[in-house]
């Protein structure tokens, strides 16, 4: 649940009504369904059901303060709100639309309703008691206490007065104007005043039934032959406001003839209803007191003595604004509009929150929706951007405004400031512009499926993986649980499962992976800072991807051996002579140079190999390489692969001797398939009978058989004649061609290995 806030001018204004709004007719089934429906779980309702199948068309608070009343159309209806219990106390359907009306005691017993169809209806607490009609269309109702008679402005000259207490109607008032479109009437004095189509304003003194002036107001503010549509006079007695039909808001004086101020609303639409506000808030002019005006687009909230702007508030769920209704002594504002939600709007610095209303005090703070300050006419830059724009010499100076982190500067100085740093500043955002109009022409045209984005590779690829970990975590634990037939365990800590995808998906993270000035630069010392163990993982990366892969730099090196083919060379003597003959006499083949030692090929583009060898390319881990340079490589084998995808290290594993290997492999039965042959053998602990002596003779004093019958390899003989002796001594073969005793299994595999080869 949050709050929508929004700050024009810097003032915070609180939407207290925000959510989605339900028709009355949806029936129970469909709202238990929306109990899922995020929209709808964090909507905020500041009274219950506080609103109209279609729309409000008046909405005042009882003197009391303990009620509100609201009227509404299609159907005509009037709902009474209990503050006590934020609820509808009752709710009444009428014949006709109701125009205006009045509450006539303290609390919610008596009221009258002027309808559409020139009809009072008078209603008790029990509900409707009598009705009567007015001789002409009326359109405001006032009540003059004192008196008790009720005042009724219409399409005619003719003020109609009905006295409550004789029931029946008095002799009526007459305007100078040929109809009247508001009325009102002073609650300090007593003076009556009504707003004329005419422009003309009137003011009546009810004692003695006559006029006690007449005022221009249309013409004395500049619209002259506009039509007032709205009046208010302020508590004090000696200033009133009028409202016009173009948008503007004149106060005066009772006592002169010229406005104390005129306000444009800037709209042109028809002022619907003026306030007085006089909050404990941040005071204004006139004795704190703030004029708070409504047209059919918008409400103003300005200082009675200047004009000068505070706030304005537009309605979200659209439509126009009919009334207004301005909590005394708060900062809540509630509009009655064309949509079925009556909007209640909290301004904090206004006043407070009113009594009955007293829990928006903290949930303003708590839950609101943390929203840029707003300014018309200033910026706010950091101090690396005033630098940047080379204006940080005007610090200390009017020009700059220190608040926080930063400064507030004009807009004019900041545009101006930027066009000198960077002239060319529009020509590359309009080149931007087209480039991303025309990605999304093409990406409309033909369906283009991105795997990661551009920006931020690696850190979407770490997202993604650990989405991959965390669902098979989840898969494996469950399907653990259900075959002990024991519930699902709890999640482990670590990421949830698709929190990964959901980030990259959501639009509040969208720049992150889209605009380059986001880039994560992970070569910096804040990187390192914030995660000092990537280059551990880095280095480990590195050894795994050394270990279990081989480096392909060109398509000569899909034929070439390897290192181990090279070391292993099973040839006999005489082939070693026939080679050095064939050297001697010129007529050897060429000899292959391996790709790391030929400066030719370390140079080259290398592709990786398709025999069955899976090929990994690696930008920036592996090997270290220019910055345009890609490394290919590709797996030593089937089970290098595999331990690279479990993270494993089989350098301890290989370290180890052969015997020791085996007997840990126990037990296992190995099968393999060559050829047309296939052998099984099952590995069996070591006999303590000797090898043989005899053994195959190798290049370099390398030999076969042994001891304990395992053949082992020799290190490499540097030279081929005294070497070769020292060689023979070293290995236990002893260099000189013969079989010694053999093992069942492990060996007859080996010899048939060596033979098959």
């Amino acid at each position: 649940m949050t709050l929508k806030v929004s700050a024009p001018d810097g003032v915070k204004v609180y939407n207290v009504t925000s959510g989605k709004t339900l028709p009355q007719w949806l029936s129970e089934g469909k709202k238990r369904s929306l109990r899922k429906d995020e929209d709808y779980r964090r909507r905020l309702e500041l009274i219950q059901d506080f609103g109209f199948p279609a729309a409000c068309q008046r909405i005042k608070a009882s003197p009391d303060h303990n009620y509100i009343f609201a009227t509404g159309y299609h159907p005509p209806q009037v709902r009474v709100y209990d503050l006590a219990n934020l609820s509808v106390k009752f709710d009444r359907n009428l014949d006709a639309e109701i125009v205006d009306f009045q509450i006539l005691t303290e609390d919610y017993s008596k009221a009258v309703f002027l309808c559409a169809d020139r009809t009072l209806c008078f209603h008790a607490r029990f509900g409707g008691y009598t009705k009567t009609r007015v001789p002409k269309f009326g359109r405001d109702l006032t009540y003059a206490p004192f008196l008790a008679e009720l005042l009724i402005a219409g399409s005619s000259p003719e003020v109609y007065r009905m006295s409550l207490e004789e029931g029946r109607f008095m002799t009526p008032l007459t305007c100078r104007s040929p109809s009247v479109n508001a009325c009102g009437i002073s609650p300090t004095h007593g003076l009556f005043a009504c707003a004329g189509d005419d422009g003309v304003l009137e003011c009546f003194d009810l004692r003695q039934r006559k006029a006690a002036g007449y005022l221009d107001a249309a013409a004395a503010a500049g619209a002259a032959g506009q039509q007032l549509t709205a009046l208010r006079f302020d508590d004090s007695g000696l200033h009133v406001a009028v409202g016009t039909q173009n948008g503007l808001v004149s106060l005066f004086d009772l006592r002169s003839q010229r406005p104390l101020v005129v306000k444009d609303h800037m709209y042109g639409s028809r002022i619907v209803d003026i306030k007085f506000h006089s909050g404990s808030g941040e005071r204004g002019g006139m004795g704190g007191q703030r004029v708070i005006s409504a047209d059919t687009r918008i409400v103003k909230v300005w200082d009675a003595s200047t004009g000068e702007g505070y706030t304005s508030i537009e309605p979200s769920a659209g439509g126009d604004i009919n009334d207004i209704c301005v909590w005394p002594g708060s900062g809540l504002i509630m509009m009655g509009c064309d949509a079925p939600r009556i909007e209640a709007y909290f301004i904090p610095s206004l006043g407070p929150a009113p009594r009955w209303a007293s829990f928006l005090e903290g949930l303003t703070e708590e839950l609101e929706e943390r929203a840029p300050t707003l300014y018309d006419d200033y910026r706010f830059i950091t101090r690396p951007e005033l630098a940047k724009l080379g204006l940080d010499h005007l610090m200390g100076t009017s020009l700059l405004r220190a608040y926080m982190h930063g400064f507030f500067v004009d807009n004019r100085l900041y545009n101006k400031a930027r066009a000198m740093m960077d002239p060319f500043a529009y020509e590359t955002y309009r080149a931007q512009r087209i480039a991303k109009k025309v990605e999304d022409e093409r990406a409309v045209r033909i369906s283009i499926v991105k795997k990661l984005p551009k920006v931020n590779t690696k850190t979407a690829a770490r997202l993604l993986a650990q989405d991959a970990a965390a669902a098979a975590t989840a898969a494996v634990d469950g399907a653990a649980a259900a075959a002990a037939g024991e519930p699902a365990p709890a999640a482990r800590r670590g990421p949830e499962p698709g929190a990964g995808a959901s980030m990259l998906g959501d639009t509040r993270f969208g720049a992150m992976f889209e605009d380059a000035d986001f880039t994560i630069n992970e070569g910096s010392d804040e990187f390192k800072l914030l995660h000092p163990n990537a280059v551990k993982e880095k280095a480990a990366e590195r050894r795994l991807l050394t270990e279990h892969f081989k480096e392909v730099l060109s398509d000569e090196d899909e034929d070439e051996p390897s290192d181990e083919e090279m070391e292993e060379d099973d040839g006999s003597e005489e082939d070693e002579g026939s080679e050095d003959s064939l050297e001697e006499m010129g007529e050897a083949p060429p000899k292959r140079v391996p790709a790391r030692l030929n400066p030719k090929l370390r140079n080259g583009r290398g592709r990786g190999e398709t025999g069955g060898r899976a090929a990994l390319s690696v930008k920036d881990g592996g090997v270290k390489k220019p910055a345009h340079q890609v490394s290919m490589f590709a797996a030593r084998d089937a089970g290098a692969a595999d331990a690279y995808r479990r993270q494993e290290s089989l350098a301890g594993l290989l370290s180890m001797p052969l015997s020791e290997r085996v007997a840990g492999d126990s037990g296992k039965a190995f099968k393999h398939i060559g050829g047309s042959r296939e052998l099984k053998f099952v590995a069996r602990a070591d006999r303590e009978d000797g090898g043989g002596s005899g053994g195959r003779g190798g290049r370099g004093g390398r030999g076969r058989g042994g001891e304990n019958g395992m053949s082992q390899r020799s290190d490499r003989g540097e030279s081929e004649a005294g070497d070769s002796e020292r060689r023979r001594e070293r290995a236990p073969g002893g260099g000189d061609r013969g079989r010694g005793p053999r093992r069942q299994g492990i060996h007859l595999f080996a010899w048939w290995w060596s033979w098959r080869w």
